[in-house]
């Protein structure tokens, strides 16, 4: 069963597309099938992918006004070696276009499942913006995996995004759960990193990710050539952890399957 999974967090800069783009190509390399989905207008997940987000024909915003099918607009990434759904600046004016559009908040969610079947994790790049491309994607996603940096703000920031989950859930998709927090820039000889991370464990238990994700040169280096750090040097330590959180979500899932599994005499 496919997986589609929201990266969020309504605080720009704590590393929700750097995740996006180094967890898909993470997850192939375990052979799994993956399609990555730019809902944000910068575009960086697209970028990130190899992909120019300024000669694209048709993007995610065609999708969303109707105007071009889902399956015409997917691009694979040679570097990541996934398939992306990739936006650019024209995103910003599908938000408005939206509003006078009928089912608005489900318009992704009716996209995606035109091609759910053909992919075994769908990651979606959430703008870091609570608005209706955001809606959408918590309205397309089963869970949503939360990229935060262990400092005080971002402490804020949680409770308002979890609030925003909540409401979702109620309204619009009563499936929709908190799947992880990945803590993102971890630097552990940093004294409220720990204190941040501690209070992390001790309200969501089981849901922090055991995976961090180091502050790490070649990490930050491989978007300005369009490869997953994976692609770019696979030895250091950003790789290896985006590839350990790889296997911590197929083994989650693997295991709420089991757990889902009815029991057999």
């Amino acid at each position: 069963m496919t997986k589609i999974y929201a990266i969020a967090n309504q605080k720009g800069g704590v590393g929700k597309t750097t995740t996006c783009v180094n967890l898909a190509a993470s997850l192939v390399a375990t052979k799994k099938r993956v399609l990555l989905v730019d809902l944000d207008p910068q575009g960086n997940a697209t970028m990130g992918s190899g992909i120019n987000k300024n000669e694209i024909e048709e993007s995610i915003y065609d999708v969303l006004t109707d105007q071009a099918s889902i399956q015409d607009c997917l691009v694979v990434s040679e570097s990541g070696k996934y398939h992306v759904l990739p936006a650019n600046g024209d995103l910003t004016a599908a938000e408005v276009e939206m509003l006078s559009l009928p089912n608005k908040e489900r318009r992704l969610q009716v996209a995606l499942n035109k091609i759910r079947d053909q992919y075994d994790y769908i990651l979606i790049d959430c703008p870091p913006s609570l608005n209706m491309l955001t809606v959408n994607a918590l309205t397309a996603c089963n869970d949503v995996i939360i990229a935060m940096q262990c400092e005080y703000y971002a402490l804020e920031g949680l409770s308002a995004l979890v609030n925003t989950i909540n409401q979702v859930q109620q309204v619009l998709n009563p499936e929709l759960k908190i799947e992880g927090l990945l803590r993102t820039m971890y630097d552990p000889r940093n004294s409220l990193t720990n204190d941040v991370s501690v209070q992390l464990q001790q309200h969501f238990a089981d849901r922090l990710y055991r995976t961090c994700i180091p502050r790490n040169v070649r990490l930050a280096e491989a978007p300005s050539f369009g490869m997953p750090v994976i692609s770019f040097d696979r030895q250091s330590k950003g790789a290896i952890a985006y590839l350990a959180l790889a296997g911590e979500i197929i083994r989650r899932n693997e295991n709420q399957h089991k757990t889902a599994a009815p029991q057999t005499e």
